[in-house]
């Protein structure tokens, strides 16, 4: 992503998988490998950004060492696994003037855009209703990939919980679009995962829109089947209501809306796909379009630092009310 886009250059690969490591320098023959991160910020190198792509137990650190060899940072979700944690990533990026990106694809999709456009024209009047599904597969050879547990998947301290690691885009959207929330009431389980996942795999949520009022419910699940079945969002408002539907959040189902005909949008890219299960929308090219756009002062900056807190208060707050 970074070698294709316009006005970027890829300078340094880090991992510190020594097989990973030896990939990397057979894919990138031409630029600087290392198998620590504090070797390459200490390197003579000229870097203005480092992508964080760790698990997610890593974020915060990760990204305090960036900050503090002054580079900004892209930060893959969750910004990191609690929000005292994000607190002193801000702290460090202000203190060094530095950019911290959050990695939330899903806004780019054509749905997400349209969704975006509708709420800030209040097309659909005061919101009444919100309602999130999101049914996914994850199972055994996600968790147990060969019959062993995974490195980091499925642990508390790294993966941090399902909410975290495969449904924190959607907390993104919903934040996105209607602001923060309360009355946060929450009922998990684990349904099929019980053998070998510390943390649910399924759960219901129920809350109130701070801005709106209205109510809101999320339903989600690792548990469907073989493969992701849907990631929707409904809403309801005294002047319309709206479902954006499909696998992925990419499709729009359903739009009844006063004084307003639907035109079709631009195709969603695909799902990232890791061979036996999918993620969420291929958009990470955006990502680094707005990094480059905003460093040389193009535009501003798409999801920025304080978003990328929210969504992790947001869950915090959702398994302490379970």
């Amino acid at each position: 992503m970074i070698r294709r886009q316009a006005g970027a250059e890829l300078c340094a690969v880090c991992d510190t998988d020594a097989a990973a490591l030896v990939a990397a320098r057979a894919d990138f023959a031409d630029v600087a490998c290392f198998g620590e991160l504090a070797d390459m910020l200490a390197a003579p190198l000229r870097l203005d950004v480092v992508c964080i792509c760790t698990p997610n137990g890593y974020h915060a650190e990760q990204s305090i060492a960036a900050l503090r060899a002054s580079v900004h940072v892209v930060c893959e979700k969750p910004m990191a696994l609690r929000r005292v944690d994000c607190e002193a990533v801000i702290f460090e990026a202000l203190q060094r003037s530095r950019h911290v990106f959050c990695v939330m694809q899903n806004r780019y999709s054509p749905p997400a855009q349209w969704l975006k456009s509708m709420i800030e024209q209040e097309r659909l009047g005061r919101i009444l209703m919100v309602e999130i599904n999101c049914y996914w597969n994850r199972d055994e050879r996600y968790y147990r990939p060969n019959g062993q547990p995974h490195a980091w998947k499925g642990t508390q301290g790294l993966d941090g919980g399902t909410l975290f690691t495969q449904f924190s885009h959607f907390i993104d959207v919903l934040y996105w679009l209607f602001g923060d929330i309360d009355q946060i009431t929450a009922r998990f389980a684990n349904h099929t995962h019980a053998d070998y996942l510390p943390f649910e795999d399924s759960g219901t949520v129920l809350f109130r829109l701070q801005r709106d009022g209205a109510q809101g419910v999320l339903t989600y699940s690792t548990s469907v089947f073989e493969r992701n079945m849907e990631s929707s969002l409904t809403i309801i408002g005294t002047q319309g209501s709206i479902k954006v539907g499909g696998q992925y959040m990419n499709e729009v189902e359903y739009c009844h809306v006063k004084d307003y005909v639907f035109e079709p949008l631009p195709a969603a890219a695909p799902a990232n796909d890791y061979g036996h299960y999918k993620g969420s929308a291929a958009n990470h090219h955006f990502v680094i379009q707005n990094v480059v756009d905003t460093l040389l002062q193009r535009c501003q900056i798409s999801t920025n630092a304080l978003e990328g807190l929210k969504v992790v208060d947001i869950i915090e707050r959702i398994y302490a009310a379970g």
